[in-house]
């Protein structure tokens, strides 16, 4: 029973599956805000073509790296959403520079850091009004704030069968902190907070290789989404529900 819900990088890969699969729920959400840095350029397309078939799809410029953006944003969403709230933000946008020390550079750390974690973190602050009124108008179902990281991120499950690559693994953990500090923070206000591990994915990020399918990845995650309650906060889990060592 999701009124309104929110996705980042929602123009290809996961961030698309997700609106796809939300839109065709059942019951759909009333809004469902498909966010990303730029709906007019081409490779929006297959999101805009897809908001052309279901008309709770509302498609936004959000570029998780402009904090000008993000709250110009924030103020669209609060202009549609009114008194109502937003039940649920997935935190999906991220980038992945790999990398061993040899190839690593401060401009990539830096740029994963502040897409990878900096970014959810924003658009979660800037939301937060809005986050705030789901949760004290439905006693039933709690706001939500997903941040999709990676199992890459796990320090106690190291190992360097997919590389070191420094930025994508540094940046993921530290938006793994960023989901505990923010859970611990918002209980009081009744908004859940977690870290998801997708899978590996067929993706233009995952590749080809990959195990699973985008809807397999996405069909989990939203199971996993069905099931969450106070006790998930600020948890870490996999597609599959299984919880992650940090």
């Amino acid at each position: 029973m999701l009124r309104s819900v929110l996705v980042t990088g929602s123009n290809r890969g996961l961030g698309l599956e997700l609106v796809r699969l939300l839109a065709q729920a059942e019951p759909p959400p009333h809004n469902l805000f498909a966010c990303c840095r730029q709906p007019e350029s081409p490779g929006a397309q297959d999101l805009v073509n897809l908001a052309k078939s279901y008309s709770n799809i509302n498609v936004q410029k959000l570029d998780v790296d402009d904090f000008g953006s993000i709250q110009e944003c924030a103020d669209q969403i609060e202009k549609i959403l009114g008194n109502n709230g937003l039940n649920l933000l997935i935190n999906n946008a991220g980038v992945n520079f790999g990398g061993d020390l040899n190839e690593v550079t401060p401009e990539t750390m830096m740029k994963s850091y502040r897409t990878n974690a900096v970014g959810p973190m924003m658009v979660t602050k800037a939301l937060l009004p809005a986050l705030q009124r789901a949760a004290q108008l439905n006693d039933k179902f709690k706001a939500i704030v997903i941040n999709i990281s990676s199992i890459l991120a796990s320090m106690e499950l190291f190992d360097n069968k997919s590389g070191t690559t420094y930025a994508y693994r540094v940046s993921k953990a530290a938006l793994n902190m960023v989901t505990k500090c923010l859970a611990d923070e918002l209980k009081l206000h009744g908004i859940l907070c977690t870290s998801v591990h997708p899978g590996w994915v067929k993706t233009e990020m995952g590749g080809e290789k990959a195990p699973l399918t985008k809807e397999e990845s996405v069909r989990g995650i939203l199971k996993v989404l069905s099931t969450l309650s106070d006790k998930d906060s600020g948890s870490f889990l996999d597609w599959r529900g299984q919880r992650l060592p940090w």
